[in-house]
């Protein structure tokens, strides 16, 4: 234990250490790009609206079917429930187009000669909107209560491996594999005396630049969280909170998020981790005074 708090307090280079587990996930590369896979939902949508044309129009060629408008609500509600919002949206546009010029008289033409066609394609539509806004909710809820169980497990084994933890490196290590799991982004965990960094780990590219060292010190030096990105650290990747641990030493957690799938209440996860690793600090410190008086 005496190791531990010379460690604590000794100028070292920082001690990086990959958790392969968790930058396995962090870092895979997707087979598409952003771009790519959001061209292939639309596309995806398109292709749902041109089989539902398909068999509305193959149904509609052997029999005479009232309201089969609604054929053109699956791929809607389809798109909504898998690929979001917008692709739903399109289904919806699309199906009352297709039901217009397939399915209306004159045929093949976006005319309209009856008038109960136009508040046909007109209720088909506004039908679709709706469905489009119900199912993507559905989605959105059933997504978030996934992530908000999927973090829940997360942070009770944290907190259980942090308690069980026997060093200050072993928690630090284990606060950097929480954090990476919970937001699948470059995290960056310091253990710091001062204004020098005695202890670092990292998961995914979490390469520092001197200009993110002076948000994590500002952070520390405040009490108060950094956003990267914002004045006055624009240069910074990374939003920085830190962590007032038992002694001389305390902590800084940053996470670089992805400016277009930043969370939107990543406070309510990180502060319990914040608390943990207060904890399991001032544990470690205090267990030298512990064993000392048991001895004694």
């Amino acid at each position: 234990m005496a190791g531990i708090e010379a460690n604590m307090r000794q100028d070292i280079a920082p001690a990086v250490i990959e958790a392969a587990d968790i930058d396995a996930a962090a870092d895979a590369t997707p087979v598409l790009g952003p771009a790519a896979s959001g061209m292939l939902r639309y596309l995806a949508s398109f292709a749902m609206t041109a089989l539902a044309t398909a068999a509305a129009v193959g149904i509609d060629s052997k029999v005479a079917i009232p309201n089969l408008s609604l054929i053109f609500v699956i791929p809607v509600i389809i798109a909504g429930l898998s690929f979001g919002l917008g692709p739903s949206f399109l289904s919806a546009v699309l199906g009352a187009l297709a039901f217009n010029f397939f399915l209306t008289e004159p045929r093949y033409s976006l005319s309209v000669d009856d008038p109960a066609n136009i508040w046909a394609i007109g209720l088909l539509f506004v039908v679709g909107l709706v469905v489009s806004g119900v199912a993507f909710t559905s989605h959105q809820r059933a997504a978030e209560v996934s992530r908000l169980n999927r973090q829940a497990i997360v942070l009770q084994g944290y907190s259980r491996d942090v308690a069980a933890a026997d060093s200050v490196k072993a928690i630090v290590s284990l606060t950097c594999r929480a954090l990476a799991a919970l937001f699948h982004a470059p995290v960056v965990v310091m253990l710091m005396s001062g204004d020098r960094v005695i202890l670092l780990e990292k998961t995914g590219d979490a390469e520092l630049q001197e200009p993110e060292l002076e948000a994590a010190r500002a952070s520390l030096a405040t009490g108060s969280t950094v956003r990267g990105g914002v004045y006055p650290d624009i240069a910074s990747r990374f939003d920085f909170w830190p962590v007032q641990a038992a002694g001389d030493s305390n902590a800084v957690l940053g996470i670089a998020f992805d400016p277009d799938e930043r969370p939107a209440r990543p406070d309510l996860s990180v502060n319990v981790v914040r608390s943990v690793l207060a904890m399991g600090l001032a544990l470690q410190h205090a267990r030298p005074t512990r064993d000392v008086e048991l001895q004694s």
